[in-house]
């Protein structure tokens, strides 16, 4: 049998099953970042390929081949489902706006390290895939001490709100785990692509343990390499060893629990328009865990994700298999 991969411009019949399947998945790749407008290059889209792939070149004859179809679109090296010079564009303004605001990012990523109990820092959001809107914030993901969470995540709201203005700009802390408990639980395609895209700062040894305890990120995009660690180098300097010795005890643990049922409180009535489901997905609040993503980006990004991939497939003939 012959194992070459057939002209780009083969009709959809005469392609085999290993390469359709490579197809598949390429738009749904193409799909998932659509969602963002978010065109990527050949190399991108290998990466974020669900599948073990050991020849790249491949990926270039099935953009070729979907592209003859009129499944996707080609600007220059990116690729999109559609508005491909349009969004190309947008992306490469975005690559500037995130190189030019990286240096802020890196001085708040030591800020957030020097607070009591903070073990690690990442920078995540759209910035931790080099691009960032007009208007984007600058999104930190942090790892505390067991039982301090609250403490930690308090103090650093307080500082936002009384040195930045209460401005998410520039310091945008949505999204913590203590040491004890770094297994992420959501476990889909967007929450895989935030950890495997997720930029460490500092922790310690702390990031490489998160990575490992998130290894299910990985197997979901097995050609996808762990992020590289840019370590900060921040010692624990003498005020934040003595507030944490100050709260050692139970001072500290009751602080911690009156924070997070403060905050809980706070959160149940001001979004008491979700419904339990919700409110637990995009407002997590544990001991161990607080998320703060009231607009429920994630689900809100795979229901787009699933619509378009229904449609796409639909079109491209995958469902006939």
């Amino acid at each position: 049998m012959d194992s070459r991969p057939a002209s780009p411009t083969s009709p959809p019949g005469t392609r085999t099953k290993e390469e359709r399947s490579v197809e598949q998945a390429v738009l749904r790749v193409l799909a998932y970042f659509d969602v963002f407008a978010h065109p990527l290059r050949s190399d991108e889209i290998f990466r974020y390929l669900p599948q073990l792939a050991k020849d790249p070149s491949r990926i270039s004859a099935t953009l070729q081949h979907l592209q003859a179809l009129g499944l996707i679109q080609r600007s220059g090296a990116y690729w999109a489902l559609e508005q491909a010079e349009v969004r190309t564009e947008e992306r490469l303004q975005s690559e500037r706006r995130a190189r030019t605001r990286m240096p802020k990012a890196t001085l708040m990523a030591r800020r957030i390290a020097r607070f009591p109990f903070v073990r690690a820092v990442f920078i995540s959001g759209s910035l931790s895939k080099g691009v960032l809107a007009e208007d984007g914030d600058i999104d930190f993901f942090v790892v505390t001490t067991p039982g301090r969470l609250w403490v930690a995540r308090t103090l650093l709201i307080l500082y936002k709100k009384v040195f930045l203005l209460n401005s998410r700009r520039d310091f945008c802390v949505n999204y913590f785990l203590d040491s004890e408990h770094l297994a992420v639980e959501d476990r889909n395609r967007f929450t895989a692509t935030e950890v495997v895209t997720l930029i460490p700062m500092y922790g310690n040894g702390t990031t490489e343990a998160f990575f490992a305890r998130n290894a299910w990120a990985f197997n979901m995009y097995p050609n996808m390499a762990r992020p590289a660690s840019r370590e900060l180098s921040i010692g624990r300097g003498r005020s934040k060893r003595q507030l944490e010795a100050l709260m050692n005890g139970r001072l500290g643990t009751w602080l911690d629990q009156g924070a997070m049922n403060l905050t809980w409180r706070f959160w149940k009535r001001k979004f008491d328009h979700l419904d339990a489901r919700t409110f637990e997905l995009a407002l997590r609040t544990r001991t161990y865990v607080s998320k703060h993503h009231p607009r429920n980006f994630q689900e809100r990004v795979l229901s787009g994700f699933e619509a378009r991939i229904a449609k796409l497939e639909q079109r491209a003939g995958f469902n006939d298999n």
